[in-house]
């Protein structure tokens, strides 16, 4: 199995993060991970290195809930810039949310892969490793 070099996390829970980058490292699948606390800091990042493929994460956890830019925000503004990245990114909606609205609408968004409900465990990152 390749090993991902980078890794995108969007959320604003500092102690979510610490915790899934803490379980992200425990894989050893990940060379790098990048945490962004809002949807708008994750779009400037990907903007400003849209030249640079190898910059870009190859996998991006997306919460939903989050100041500034939400992650219906982001993948508002991420699906007309898709076409620009030189990378093609992998999102996962990454979501505490149990609601079947936030989930079949995450799903109907093409940029999605799939809907996340926290916490994710060590044997789920694997899988999505597993899947690139």
């Amino acid at each position: 199995m390749n090993k991902v070099k980078t890794l995108g996390i969007v959320d604003d829970d500092k102690i979510y993060t610490f915790l899934i980058k803490k379980t992200i490292e425990q894989t050893n699948l990940v060379d790098m991970v990048k945490i962004f606390d809002n949807g708008l800091n994750a779009l400037n990042f990907l903007k400003k290195n849209a030249d640079n493929p190898d910059s870009l994460p190859e996998i991006i956890l997306l919460d939903l809930s989050m100041p500034v830019l939400d992650g219906w925000g982001f993948l508002e503004e991420y699906i007309p810039l898709s076409p620009k990245l030189g990378r093609k990114i992998t999102i996962y909606v990454v979501s505490s949310s149990i609601s079947p609205y936030d989930v079949a609408k995450a799903k109907s968004i093409s940029s999605v892969t799939d809907f996340i409900i926290k916490p994710i465990s060590k044997e789920k990152l694997i899988t999505i490793f597993k899947t690139l």
